[in-house]
């Protein structure tokens, strides 16, 4: 064992860890690859500003003013120099001095489509294989990588087991049938690949709740699919979803554990990626830093459903109980508290999912004796309403007991066969349960300030549009 050699790779320099370590670099050798941003000549001097993807902050790199005479945008370069404190008015800034010429590792020709000047980002979505390279798309994905790395870290630090569940499945956790059905190569009209019809999952908690029957703290974190016909700035085909599912909870659990998540990643976002909120908050939406520190100085509401149907129909909102409330209305409801966000608790059972908990009977009579209706039936749920996204989260308590469960299911004539597992985690020592679902990419436009859901993901899908 004495004899074993150990190889460690070293990896190279990258421009995030310069711009961090600059007091200990100051006038000494750098070695740096990464792509042309930035061109600029001047009398005596030229400078160009290279990225590598690793900070919103390129790294400026000054020559004679020959040395990047043949240099284009884009292209993708070596560069080896000393690293000086910069000779403009900021003295805080850092550059590199050439101290030999550039080594071209790709060159890139003038029709580069990513050129230095302002872009839409309805143009940048056509060409989603290069829009990483600018600035928006890249700090978005600084910031989207951070998040993934704190939700991880959350679950892991409050016990939770990570659970992959499966993406091809045979329910319908929401009960809208707008899935994408899967079909095999090997299909025929007499037999299935599966055995029967499947599809892509729209949501992870119905297996979550499988390990959460076991171990009693679980999440998922994975791809979701919808097959919505529309093409707003709000919806995707393909979306990602966080979804824990915990044991021994209860609504008031639930409200806590959810707020919770959310400061803890919005406090270390904000620390982890100063530099690119900052970039967000000039650039984007000027308001986005002074909403985030709203956010977390400030306790969410918690707002009865039928308080806020009372507060809608009293500001000349046509809804009625029963009703569902729509983008506008959300909107609506932040701002008249401030925007700070709202969850909404307790809403009505008919236009709930199957598996969410009717809601005890005590409670059931308080709240039927303030509407005057008999009729009423709530859930134990909650829907978080943010500024400027709208629905964040959607969770609820789900229904533990056998019964209420099984006349649920045959109410709404669904195939208790099909979910015959899904009955034998309420026969089979039930516990209470309960659980939120945190759509990725809106947590990503209400901590980036950009509008349109295609801006947040990588490679966007939706209808009539399935590139790359």
């Amino acid at each position: 064992m004495n004899n074993i050699i150990k190889r460690y790779y070293k990896w190279p320099t990258r421009i995030n860890e310069i711009n961090k370590n600059k007091k200990d670099l100051i006038g000494k050798d750098i070695k740096v690859k990464g792509w042309v941003k930035n061109i600029r000549t001047q009398k005596n001097v030229s400078f160009i500003e290279l990225g590598d993807g690793s900070s919103i902050k390129g790294l400026q790199i000054v020559g004679d003013k020959d040395s990047f005479s043949k240099l284009k945008y884009g292209s993708s370069i070596e560069i080896n120099g000393k690293l000086i404190n910069s000779l403009g008015n900021d003295k805080d800034a850092i550059e590199v001095q050439l101290t030999k010429p550039y080594k071209l590792i790709g060159n890139c020709p003038d029709c580069y489509p990513l050129q230095p000047k302002n872009h839409s980002f309805e143009f940048l979505r056509e060409i989603a294989h290069i829009r990483s390279r600018g600035n928006s798309i890249g700090a978005l994905l600084r910031v989207r990588n951070e998040s993934t790395q704190l939700i991880h870290k959350y679950f892991n630090e409050n016990g939770f087991i990570n659970v992959h569940t499966p993406i091809i499945t045979a329910s319908d956790c929401e009960g809208g049938g707008e899935q994408f059905q899967i079909k095999s190569s090997l299909d025929t009209k007499e037999s299935m690949f599966f055995g029967q019809p499947s599809f892509l999952t729209v949501s992870g908690q119905l297996e979550a709740e499988i390990y959460a029957s076991s171990h009693s703290r679980v999440y998922t974190f994975g791809p979701t699919f919808r097959a919505e016909k529309s093409n707003t700035p709000r919806h995707l085909s393909e979306f990602w979803m966080i979804e824990p599912e915990m044991a021994f909870i209860d609504l008031n659990d639930n409200l806590d554990i959810a707020e919770d998540f959310l400061k803890y990643l919005i406090k270390n976002l904000l620390k982890n990626c100063k530099d690119d909120i900052e970039f967000f908050n000039k650039r984007i939406d000027t308001n986005l830093l002074s909403r985030l520190d709203k956010t977390l100085s400030t306790p969410f509401v918690r707002l009865e459903y039928k308080d806020a149907i009372e507060l809608l129909q009293n500001n000349n909102h046509p809804i009625k109980w029963g009703d569902d409330i729509q983008r506008e209305q959300e909107k609506f409801i932040t701002t008249h508290f401030g925007e700070i966000p709202v969850f909404v608790i307790n809403w009505p059972k008919s236009i709930k999912p199957f598996y969410m908990r009717e809601n005890d009977q005590l409670q059931q009579q308080q709240q039927q004796q303030q509407q005057k209706d008999s009729n009423i039936i709530t859930v134990s749920n909650m829907d978080l309403l943010v500024p400027t996204v709208g629905e964040l989260i959607g969770g609820s308590i789900r229904e533990e007991r056998y019964d209420k469960l099984l006349n649920t299911i045959n109410e709404m004539g669904m195939d208790k066969d099909q979910y015959s597992w899904y009955l034998d985690l309420r026969k089979y020592g039930t516990v209470p349960h309960g659980g939120f679902g945190l759509g990725f990419e809106r947590f990503l436009q209400f901590v980036t300030g950009l509008q349109n859901i295609k801006d947040v993901i990588p490679i966007p899908r939706h209808q009539n549009y399935c590139k790359f």
